[in-house]
């Protein structure tokens, strides 16, 4: 057998990219390629993969042809290496991005022999007349980035990428292959070595572990942008990027932040060519601080000190999470990782793999499946990650996740497992997540009374725990497999056979505890030695001192004005003033449930209480407070208004935009709250009594609550439907608030 030769590889590496010292496996892999082996190398972002094929291409003669799916991370990765070289033509991109002289340019300066790294896309390779481009130039290596596109299970597979063998075959030159990869399971490892027919390749595991990175998973609430926004401004002049599922989304984040004087820019497939160029040297270049992304077209931005990776919605598989994490931190410096995480964004997701083919639809499924665990874990994130990847962390706290920082209180599940599986059964296994967590929390939606399913015997039975208790306590099912979501059936929950088993014989689930019930909030008044603060809805620390002048100062005003006091302004927007201390009207709007009508109608008084109270107390307000909101372009609050004001009918208007009555009246009940005028008698005329309208409006005029479960029980429940006395509170709330 030959002895392998031995090359002294740190001398060019000093010399070529100005390196002491190679990382991990790095000098093993180029020893392996330069001795003409092949190699699969699984290495995590960060590593150091790219110099793993870019220094032996140096070094051997001829030109390495690397494979990549990423025109930008191609374009990046070319830049740097002409940074290290004094001749342009030592590396080129190969694409349609080229224009036609350019392209007769790089093919003269690879004919010439003058080219030691060529980059390519896989759609490129395969055409033509490049294989016989190609078949002209005396080939060192093929390199395959990003492998895991090969693979049907990988998180990003490409069809183009399993035609790769086929083509290296066709253009016939006898040359190692290496392919690289940051981010696969056993299975995908498997799949990518015997489409590339590399099972006699050298394998390189490195660990998956980033110790740098700290990872935490935060519930998406409607402050989402905020809460964003807060995170980027306490990083100046720091790198980051934010991942976006859509488009839309990736624009509409860019423009908030760029707003709020934040330097922000959006990268995605529907840009301009030359715009995502130019936005992502910006970002390389430090004139932007900030990269919003899409999630599906991915980014192949290779630099090193990134210090923060935002999920503004959760992915769609554990490895697109973790290599997107892993763009944090290259250089081992702090790295922050959150993402946030919300139920619907799941169903989305799923939603979106309907009309895929039978067998993609199970693989997302699964992927899914994973993720959602990942999110609801309460077990260390690192060790959770790792062992996906089918690696062991041996250590019980990592010291670096929001798990193991601040661990999340379980509570025995088994109660409320039981609660919701006999529901269910109950329901025939024909409904919906929403419409079953309205059965067991007891409420009277329209469907419930069609259906008449206040008389199930679970109606009711949840009552105490609020609606996002109930939606963990079916995510916990669905990971359990306890219960399956039939997606291609509109989502219907139904009890699989370890379900059907449970409700025979009940064994122990731990729940992560909730943050409170529903009704528990005002034992914090009765506690004798509780500070003064509390906590508001939307998770911020409330003032209760502050909170208890804006009460009094609400009465005085709602008694001047002759209005129950939440026509005025609401308890969440109290609260949130409380958190906020907004001492301008333009603050004001800001707030909760305050848009700028409202805020012009009743603000001063408010902002001049709460200036006085942040000056006496020397109250430092939050860095985040003075927010600007960019234009809305969902639109969808706008055609609402414009249909209202053209008396559309609500049935219309709800159909038009496929939303359900429920969901039509919660977004009418926001723009009313906010401030916003709408005149609707034209619509209650048609359907509530002229004598009924009277008499519910006679309650609203005297109750001081806008509690409309009270209201219906006050007005009876067999005599006034819910829907009736929601339209009503919307028209007292414009007619008198407003």
């Amino acid at each position: 057998m030959a002895r392998k030769a031995k090359h002294d590889l740190h001398k060019p590496l000093k010399e070529i990219f100005g390196f002491d010292h190679f990382k991990e496996r790095q000098e093993e892999i180029i020893q392996c390629v330069m001795n003409g082996k092949d190699c699969f190398v699984i290495m995590p972002t960060g590593g150091g993969k790219s110099l793993c094929y870019q220094l032996p291409a140096m070094l051997m003669e001829g030109t390495a042809i690397i494979i990549s799916p990423l025109i930008a991370l191609m374009k990046n990765q070319v830049d740097s290496v002409r940074n290290f070289t004094s001749e342009e033509s030592t590396a080129h991109v190969y694409n349609s991005s080229l224009t036609r002289p350019e392209m007769r340019m790089v093919r003269e300066d690879l004919l010439a022999g003058k080219t030691k790294m060529l980059y390519m896309a896989p759609e490129s390779l395969i055409k033509k007349e490049n294989v016989e481009m190609i078949r002209q130039l005396k080939i060192s290596f093929f390199a395959i980035d990003e492998a895991h596109c090969i693979s049907e299970w990988g998180h990003d597979f490409r069809p183009e990428y399993r035609k790769i063998r086929e083509i290296i075959d066709n253009i016939g030159q006898k040359v190692p292959i290496i392919a690289l990869t940051a981010t696969a399971t056993p299975k995908v490892r498997i799949d990518i070595q015997k489409n590339l027919k590399m099972q006699d390749a050298e394998v390189f595991l490195s660990s998956f572990n980033r110790p740098n990175i700290y990872y935490e998973i935060r519930e998406k609430t409607s402050d989402v942008d905020k809460e964003v926004l807060k995170i980027v401004k306490s990083n100046p002049g720091k790198s980051g990027i934010i991942y976006c599922f859509s488009r839309k989304k990736v624009e509409e984040l860019s423009e908030f932040l760029q707003v709020n004087h934040v330097k922000a820019l959006p990268y995605h497939a529907g840009l301009d060519g030359v715009v995502r160029i130019q936005n992502q040297d910006s970002f390389l270049m430090e004139d932007a601080d900030v990269i919003v992304a899409t999630i599906a077209f991915g980014m192949g931005i290779d630099k090193p000190d990134i210090r923060y990776v935002i999920h503004y919605d959760i992915p769609k598989s554990l490895e697109g999470y973790y290599q997107e994490t892993g763009r944090a931190g290259r250089d081992d410096g702090e790295a922050r990782c959150i993402a946030f995480y919300d139920y619907e964004d799941l169903n989305r997701l799923e939603r979106l793999a309907k009309g895929k083919p039978v067998a993609e639809q199970e693989i997302a499924r699964q992927l899914l499946s994973e993720v959602m665990s990942y999110a609801e874990s309460t077990l260390c994130r690192r060790r959770h990650l790792l062992f996906y990847f089918g690696e062991t962390y041996d250590k019980e706290n990592c010291g670096c996740c929001d798990n193991c920082l601040h661990p999340r209180q379980t509570i025995e599940g088994k109660e409320y497992i039981l609660i919701l599986l006999n529901c269910i059964k109950e329901l025939k296994q024909q409904f919906k997540d929403k419409h079953i967590i309205s059965i067991i929390r007891g409420e009277m939606t329209n469907d419930i009374k069609k259906f008449k399913h206040n008389t199930l015997s679970s109606f009711g039975e949840g009552r105490d725990w609020d609606e996002k208790f109930w939606e963990a306590v079916i995510r916990q099912a669905l990971f359990a497999k306890l219960i399956v979501k039939e997606i291609e059936n509109y989502g219907i929950l139904k009890i699989s056979t370890l379900g059907e088993k449970f409700l025979k014989r009940p064994y122990s689930i731990p729940l992560a505890a909730p943050h409170s019930k529903t009704d528990n909030c005002d034992d914090l008044d009765d506690d004798d030695d509780a500070p003064d603060m509390m906590m508001g809805q939307k998770g911020g620390v409330v003032d209760k001192v502050l909170y208890s002048m804006l009460k009094d100062m609400l009465k005085a005003l709602a008694k001047k004005e002759n209005l129950p006091p939440y026509v005025i302004f609401q308890e969440t927007s109290l609260e949130d003033m409380c958190v906020q201390y907004p001492t301008t009207l333009e603050e004001m709007t800001q707030i909760t449930g305050v848009g700028i009508g409202k805020a012009q109608k009743y603000g001063k008084p408010f902002v001049n209480l709460i200036q006085k109270y942040v000056e006496d107390n020397e109250i430092e307000r939050p860095q985040d407070l003075v927010i600007k909101s960019a234009i809305n372009k969902s639109g969808l609050k706008v055609f609402i208004i414009q249909n209202i004001d053209r008396r559309i009918d609500f049935e219309d208007i709800a159909a038009s935009k496929k939303l359900t009555m429920d969901e039509l009246l919660t977004v009418i009940e926001r723009i009313v709250i906010s401030g916003i005028k709408l005149d609707i008698k034209y619509y209650i005329d048609e359907v509530i009594d002229e004598s009924r309208q009277e008499e519910i409006m006679e309650y609203l005029q005297s109750t001081e609550t806008d509690d409309l479960e009270e209201a219906l029980r006050e007005l009876g429940e067999d005599d006034y439907t819910l829907e009736e006395l929601r339209l009503m509170r919307i028209k007292f709330i414009s007619d008198v608030g407003n």
